[in-house]
């Protein structure tokens, strides 16, 4: 995902969109987003202490944004023609995507505790607990995890760590596949537990008369939010990545008109970890 990967292969399309988005763009996101996640990080570890289980996933939302804008730096050096040390870029790599992937994982468990808690008040209560929600909060890294790892070992990267932070322009067979699986899985999956889970609580808060209107409002705002938060911020980057599956393989004049789009969509998903914190705090 990252945009400022070296471009390998035989066609490397050329672009300022690094050199003068970039900087600014990146730097502005991580004024904002790095305070904002500590500051939801603080709020959400004292609401867990006091036995609130989706502070649990908010925590594990925290410090998946967190992880995701200290690596804005790397990013703004490299637009900037800076060469990090050797593996530094690899590891920013990792520790991007896979904040990428759990932000995902954990924003489908947020919206799922909220459906269980108004649409079965009187059910499920142990899923609800703090220690459910941790157990299940791990489970989403884990499995975040484990599935990268596949996908690197699919796209052959494993063997060689500094391959990570380079990229096949065109995309290759198995770039395509990985991509594919990040869009039905990474994207298109969790929008629809997301909403799924909106228009059920919605349903059952209209009709609901002991909860309090103000009750109401907040709880469908924080989801809608949250949802749309989502869409617009990985949509673009989403709908690029599925046009270059289907048309970029083996074609370098694709490649090159992809290339502005995918730079400036790789940027709008930060949006994501800066917008969050100030959602759910």
């Amino acid at each position: 995902m990252n945009a400022t990967l070296n471009q390998t292969i035989s066609c490397s399309p050329n672009s300022s969109v690094q050199l003068h988005m970039y900087p600014t763009v990146y730097s502005l996101f991580f004024i904002v987003s790095f305070p904002a996640n500590l500051l939801s990080l603080l709020i959400a570890w004292k609401l867990m202490l006091k036995g609130n289980s989706m502070a649990v996933y908010l925590i594990g939302l925290s410090i998946s944004d967190l992880l995701y804008t200290v690596t804005l730096p790397v990013w703004i050096g490299m637009a900037l023609q800076w060469n990090p040390p050797e593996g530094l870029c690899s590891v920013m790599y990792l520790i991007m995507y896979n904040s990428f992937y759990f932000g995902s994982g954990l924003l489908c468990c947020i919206s799922v505790d909220r459906y269980l808690a108004v649409v079965y008040p009187l059910h499920f209560h142990w899923v609800r607990e703090v220690r459910t929600s941790t157990v299940l909060n791990a489970a989403v890294w884990i499995l975040e995890i484990i599935v990268h790892i596949l996908l690197l070992q699919h796209m052959g990267v494993l063997e060689s760590f500094d391959l990570l932070c380079k990229q096949h322009v065109p995309m290759t067979p198995k770039d395509t596949d990985v991509a594919l699986v990040r869009v039905v899985f990474s994207f298109l999956f969790p929008v629809f537990i997301m909403t799924f889970c909106f228009q059920q609580i919605m349903q059952s808060l209209r009709q609901s008369t002991s909860i309090l209107a103000e009750e109401r409002r907040k709880v469908g705002l924080l989801l809608l939010l949250l949802l749309l938060t989502y869409i617009a911020s990985f949509l673009p980057y989403q709908t690029v990545m599925f046009l270059r599956v289907i048309l970029e393989p083996g074609q370098c004049n694709w490649a090159q008109s992809f290339t502005d789009p995918y730079l400036v969509t790789v940027a709008t998903t930060t949006l994501n970890s800066t917008l969050d914190p100030i959602i759910t705090v």
